[in-house]
């Protein structure tokens, strides 16, 4: 059976028709083009396919697409500023910090990074390591991931002084 529901996705409204068993990831990736969420685990465990839902981390990997309509999803992609492509503070701050080496954790600890610093604008450390603490990094770049985020949470506070 073909269902069809409405998802908005980095602030677009996208009507689609599918199968009402498929996973957010498998649509965001397989229908939208939309690749910056991995699938890691395909368990909601590592925290590859995190993207943000009304503010809040969500695991795309076990989130069926239909339970996604009329939320508010946010990707990796949708964080870049939508008229120019430039990226938001978080992804600057994990370039300029090095807080990636592989990969495969990144769009997670962006994502994750993202909603905490939207939610809490001056985390301490304890903070930011709890905020994390679901998502695996097999490299070990934990230092410079920590890095990242306060440097983005220093440049997010010194943009708003401007």
């Amino acid at each position: 059976m073909t269902n069809t529901f409405e998802l908005t996705v980095n602030g677009t409204a996208r009507l689609l028709q599918h199968p009402g068993d498929r996973t957010l990831l498998d649509v965001l990736r397989d229908e939208l083009g939309l690749k910056g969420a991995k699938y890691g685990c395909g368990k909601g465990q590592c925290g590859a396919c995190t993207v943000i839902i009304d503010g809040a981390p969500a695991r795309a990997c076990v989130l069926r697409a239909k339970r996604a309509a009329g939320h508010d999803i946010t990707t990796l992609e949708g964080l870049a500023d939508r008229s120019t492509g430039a990226l938001c503070v978080v992804q600057n701050a994990f370039l300029e910090c090095e807080g990636a080496q592989c990969g495969y954790c990144l769009n997670g600890m962006v994502m994750t990074a993202s909603a905490l610093l939207r939610n809490n604008p001056s985390p301490t450390r304890k903070d930011i390591r709890l905020a994390l603490r679901h998502n695996l990094c097999r490299c070990g770049a934990h230092v410079e991931i920590i890095a990242s985020v306060e440097r983005a949470a220093e440049l997010m506070r010194g943009a708003q002084h401007d």
